[in-house]
């Protein structure tokens, strides 16, 4: 899959997220929208998807940050086949993404992983494992058909789904296991301790400043892939060969440029990056000037004052080295004694 082609083109896809559990190790509180590094769970599954040509929340419904269908579970409440089983009958796509509500740590990266290998032959879909060994079938991707398929068997089988746990479905199918692309894929917040275990990670020096932009630009609603390396190398350029507060001006500028032109902003902080260098030497050289100008310039100003006769002058001009000069251009007694013999009188 190139840069430019999406998991879409590649692999049609439609995203169900079951989010309408009673979170009772959370004391009952909206789990879904419990906000970590700024945004709710929901919304930071959501944006690990941003292609899914439907994405159907089955649940109570919440603002989300891009639209959404939104689907009730028979009964409500009644667990994730039951929801699952919603979500499908809102999707049109041949492939199924299946995501819980409360991963914070899922890329894009992890969601092309599994819809790839869930487009392999002889393969009803695939689903993460984590670094226990753990299947994870909701996060997962699975080809509609045989999933539609086995939920029909799995309600023939048991009269209805609800309350029936996920693995009755999961071993109808033939799954591939997918590894996650980092531990964190697959890391899901049950509990407070999970809640601040997540907003403490997303804060380590490795992490932040990429949370920070991600949230930033949900918040503004704004489409723009930034190079965080090259804004960074454009702010110290601008820091220090400008002035401090132009570092936070230049990236705003340089962020402005491409939102207008439609323009790649690793290029745009370049070229502002280049202007902050050549500002900067312009500064070097114009002080190397200054420094060469003025060791002349006090040179030429010792040797006329010492044809006007100024002892002080010519005391400031031996201390550079030009006494000789200044006493041969007249300078008083005193100060050309300091660098020759007293004159004998004449006879």
């Amino acid at each position: 899959m190139t840069d430019h082609q999406t998991a879409h083109e590649q692999y049609p896809y439609d995203v169900v997220v079951p989010a309408g559990g009673a979170a009772r190790r959370l004391g009952g509180v909206d789990k879904p929208a419990v906000s970590v590094g700024g945004r709710p769970l929901l919304d930071r599954v959501l944006d690990a998807c941003p292609d899914a040509a439907t994405a159907v929340v089955v649940g109570p419904e919440r603002p989300t940050v891009r639209p959404v269908v939104h689907a009730r579970e028979e009964p409500p409440g009644g667990g994730p086949l039951a929801a699952l089983d919603a979500g499908l009958r809102h999707s049109t796509a041949p492939v199924v993404l299946v995501l819980s509500a409360d991963l914070p740590f899922l890329t894009g990266g992890t969601v092309r992983t599994l819809l790839a290998a869930a487009a392999e032959d002889g393969a009803d879909g695939a689903l993460l494992r984590d670094a226990e060994g753990r299947d994870q079938p909701l996060v997962a991707a699975y080809r509609a058909e045989p999933l539609r398929r086995a939920l029909d068997g799995v309600r023939a089988e048991h009269g209805a789904l609800a309350g029936l746990p996920l693995r009755v479905l999961s071993g109808r199918l033939a799954l591939r296991r997918v590894t996650g692309p980092t531990a964190a894929a697959s890391f899901d917040c049950d509990t407070w301790e999970d809640i601040e275990a997540a907003r403490a990670r997303i804060r380590e020096h490795g992490t932040v400043l990429d949370e920070w932009i991600t949230a930033a630009k949900a918040e503004l609603g704004i489409e723009l892939d930034v190079d965080t390396a090259a804004l960074l190398d454009l702010a110290r350029d601008a820091a220090h060969g400008v002035a401090r507060p132009a570092a936070p001006l230049t990236t705003f500028l340089v962020g402005y440029a491409a939102a207008q032109q439609g323009r790649d902003v690793t290029d745009l902080a370049e070229k502002a990056a280049a202007l902050a260098n050549r500002w900067a030497a312009e500064a070097t050289e114009g002080a190397g000037t200054a420094e060469g100008a003025g060791t002349g310039e006090g040179a030429e100003t010792g040797e006329g004052t010492g044809k006007a006769g100024t002892a002080e002058g010519a005391g400031k001009t031996g201390s550079t080295g030009s006494t000789e000069a200044a006493g041969k251009a007249g300078a008083t007694t005193d100060a050309a004694s300091e660098g020759e013999p007293e004159a004998k009188p004449a006879e």
